[in-house]
């Protein structure tokens, strides 16, 4: 292989940030690292996203302890990716919700799932031997669903498919904070190896309708100002957008996979190259839009064997 698998040669430790957003919301993040959202009410904290293990997830809880002494009674899964939902074991929460759609993911494909993304995050995965099996929610919703934290409203929205069939996002109507899960991304590339590459941009233009006043993205620092929000939205959207007219092209001019691979890291790199986990993404975002731009509409599962598989066919 010309460069390490995945994320294996990410080993440095990344700075932590708590950050305010005003109305009880609160973003944890970690300079492209995987995001956790806060919602701290006047009877309950939520917490969205929950790192990879239950380690992981103690900075988050004693960081929660410092702006509150209320119990956390509610985990959200924005989505069923294991790096964003293994360590919910360490919040105690009673409530574990996500939509009906991501916990159909999890039963389909979870353990594969599990075993891939420890693979491809080894840093992510400290203390990997603390996580007690897979996270499986509690609560289930389509559509919408409303969560009160005494008088702190947070509406939990299935807006469309995107980064997965299942995503979730947690909309303050009040304090105008959006907490996006990977649908959106700022300063990091989005991963679409569970993606509906088509249905991304529609799905983004209703997280746009709600004119947030602060989004905390899945990647990347938490963005402040409605036009840095917008911004924020539309970078994703090119890069999607940019991903799959690439693949199509290629396609249509009869090209194979692996040249496809590489004419869209030239297309998309003097962009999008600096990004976080750019180089991490590209083979399964390309792997994924040459499947749907070939008619393969619901993602293929991954597993260890065929992530190795990919990466050594695209990289060597």
């Amino acid at each position: 292989m010309s460069k390490a698998f995945a994320s294996q040669a990410d080993l440095s430790e990344k700075r932590i940030t708590f950050a305010d957003l005003g109305g009880g919301a609160y973003a944890y993040t970690a300079e492209g690292d995987p995001n956790s959202g806060v919602v701290v009410g006047d009877d309950g904290v939520m917490v969205l996203d929950t790192q990879a293990t239950p380690i992981m997830a103690k900075d988050v809880i004693e960081r929660i302890g410092g702006v509150s002494s209320q119990p956390i009674r509610y985990v959200v899964l924005t989505h069923y990716h294991a790096v964003r939902v293994l360590g919910a074991s360490a919040y105690g929460a009673p409530h574990i919700i996500s939509s009906q759609d991501t916990r159909d993911l999890i039963e389909e494909r979870g353990a594969q799932d599990y075993k891939s993304e420890v693979e491809r995050f080894p840093r992510l995965f400290r203390a990997v031997e603390s996580i007690p099996g897979l996270t499986w929610p509690n609560m289930t919703f389509r559509g919408e669903m409303r969560v009160w934290l005494g008088k702190t409203e947070v509406q939990l929205l299935q807006l469309g498919r995107g980064h997965t069939k299942g995503d979730t996002v947690a909309w303050l109507p009040e304090s105008e904070v959006l907490f996006s899960g990977d649908l959106v991304e700022f300063g990091a590339a989005p991963y679409t190896g569970d993606a509906y590459l088509e249905d991304w941009p529609a799905t983004l233009n209703r997280l746009a309708a709600l004119k947030p006043r602060a989004l905390v993205p899945g990647r990347g620092d938490a963005v402040v100002g409605k036009d840095q929000c917008l911004l924020a939205i539309e970078q994703t959207r090119e890069f999607v957008t940019e991903l799959l007219a690439s693949v199509r092209s290629g396609r249509a001019a009869g090209h194979d996979l692996k040249a496809i691979y590489r004419d869209t890291c030239e297309r998309l790199r003097p962009k999008f190259g600096s990004y976080a986990i750019f180089d991490h993404c590209m083979p399964f975002d390309v792997t994924r839009a040459y499947d749907e731009a070939g008619g393969i509409r619901d993602p293929r599962i991954w597993t260890t064997e065929r992530d190795r598989e990919m990466w050594q066919s695209l990289e060597t």
